[in-house]
């Protein structure tokens, strides 16, 4: 029987995904956050000012994990908590100054990974790799917008 590697799609992705976390977590590792920190640094400096409950459904993890990580990153100067002003029991996440400085260090870190993964792939196959990629989330995404979409919205808005 000839495969075409199918059987292997869900190995692969896992395995892309984990070793570029990895590569990614040795680079940032000295600027003392971890990788769920990481997470929820760049969650809230692309939507400064989500709501709490939002983030933990974002970063899919319970409520309470995400109070003691906002505990704790809010502790270290990274983030601050506001009362939404509409329902005083929602609170509002927003990064600091420290955090905006560290996400454009990481955006930068998380490029150099990108590329570093990307070797040897030329500029029309990466295009494909990211429109397939966007196409298999869509496919399995309930109505929610993909992260391309999204993409897309916020530079039209922006326009």
């Amino acid at each position: 029987m000839v495969s075409d590697g199918m059987d292997r799609l869900g190995f692969l992705i896992h395995d892309v995904q984990r070793l570029m976390r990895k590569r990614f977590e040795a680079r940032a590792g000295g600027l003392g956050l971890s990788s769920a920190q990481w997470r929820l640094l760049v969650r809230v400096a692309k939507e400064a000012g989500v709501a709490q409950a939002r983030l933990a459904e974002l970063l899919e993890i319970e409520p309470i994990s995400v109070s003691r990580l906002v505990d704790r990153m809010e502790e270290g100067g990274w983030i601050e908590r506001r009362p939404d002003a509409t329902d005083r029991r929602v609170r509002m996440i927003f990064p600091t100054e420290k955090a905006n400085a560290a996400y454009a260090e990481v955006k930068s870190l998380a490029g150099e990974v990108y590329e570093e993964s990307l070797a040897g792939v030329s500029p029309e196959d990466r295009r494909v790799l990211i429109r397939t990629l966007d196409t298999i989330v869509q496919n399995l995404t309930d109505g929610e917008a993909s992260s391309l979409e999204k993409m897309k919205n916020a530079e039209g808005a922006a326009a």
